[in-house]
């Protein structure tokens, strides 16, 4: 079996697209969110998507299996908001680790049930949370924050615990817009291994740029976004959601040219229309994707908001033959040297 870096170096792989775009076509209803277990819970669950790991477990599955069908070498579970603080929303924290748990196993599941004999890899989504550590909510009290750094990093943990417990193979911490909420999330990761003394599962990051002014919802430029992550050794690092591919171009160029790790990339299908809704086809995705790939920006590629499987497909089939990004000479020499390490030993 091949290590993912191993696989990197060979070739651009393929992370999969929208979770969320994917639920929405099955149309479900608040009774079908609570399912039997949560049929007389006292609040709305409708849109807790992550929620659905426990109580429709089957669709999730079914989704991660289109995905992989379709060509994604990299699967991620549905568990965008599923740590205690965002699932206050629902007054459902308790659940954390439950459903990080089930999400997992869900997904590994779904990775045991391809029959195409080719490897893949289950990634442990991790999101921004629903509040920032950067940003006051409270324009007449700027210094107020709604959450500390302690109560991100406990809920990352509990978070993490709950992923890798069920058998994820990366960590990926990801849709960053505010860059205090992802070293939150980083310093639980060390901490969580530390603790454990597991071997440390690769991380990879991707940040969103907001709009056209390049930077992060909290000021960051994409060059001081990536100084201020660098210091975690990742897998990988690049950007998602918040721009469609054609959109993104310039700053995924940007970062191909200062990382010293893969770089990724999993743009929207497009811009939202007027409707909230995205009209990029797939096979317009593909091309963009394309190119990028042949001007040697990327690793791993993929889609966001508004992405199918048949925009994966198209990703997956524009992008086989091209060559990876060569990682910077300063780490293919530490890969080299960690590798004759692990030989040694």
């Amino acid at each position: 079996m091949s290590t993912i870096r191993e696989l990197l170096n060979h070739r651009i792989l393929v992370i999969d697209g929208a979770m969320g775009t994917m639920i929405q076509r099955y149309k479900l209803s608040e009774a079908d969110y609570r399912g039997e277990r949560f049929r007389d819970w006292p609040s709305d669950i409708k849109g807790n998507n992550d929620l659905l790991c426990l109580t429709q477990p089957h669709i999730i599955r079914e989704i991660h299996g289109h995905y992989l069908e379709a060509g994604a070498d990299i699967i991620e579970t549905n568990t965008f908001n599923a740590q205690r603080v965002s699932l206050a929303d629902y007054h459902m924290e308790d659940l954390a680790y439950e459903i990080n748990f089930a999400a997992a196993k869900i997904a590994k599941e779904a990775c045991a049930l391809v029959g195409s004999g080719e490897q893949k890899f289950v990634a442990g989504a991790l999101g921004p949370l629903n509040k920032t550590l950067s940003l006051s909510p409270d324009v007449n009290n700027p210094g107020y924050r709604a959450l500390t750094f302690d109560e991100a990093v406990a809920a990352y943990y509990e978070q993490i615990k709950g992923l890798v417990d069920g058998g994820v193979d990366l960590l990926l911490i990801e849709t960053i817009f505010d860059t205090l909420n992802a070293k939150a999330a980083i310093f639980a990761v060390k901490k969580y291994f530390r603790d454990t003394k597991q071997k440390e599962l690769p991380i990879m990051i991707s940040g969103t740029i907001t709009d056209a002014s390049g930077r992060t919802l909290s000021g960051q430029t994409l060059e001081a976004f990536y100084n201020s992550v660098r210091h975690a050794k990742p897998l990988s690092i690049g950007l998602n959601c918040a721009l469609g591919a054609k959109e993104m171009r310039p700053h995924i160029e940007e970062l191909s040219q200062i990382a010293e790790c893969y770089t990724s990339a999993y743009p929207n299908a497009g811009l939202p229309n007027a409707m909230g809704e995205y009209d990029e086809h797939p096979e317009d995705t593909g091309h963009f994707i394309e190119e990028w790939a042949k001007q040697g920006f990327v690793n791993i590629v993929g889609g966001c908001c508004g992405t199918t499987p048949d925009h994966i497909r198209h990703i997956a089939e524009h992008v086989k033959a091209i060559k990876p990004r060569p990682l910077p000479l300063m780490e293919r020499t530490t890969v080299i040297k960690e590798t004759e390490e692990l030989v040694t030993e």
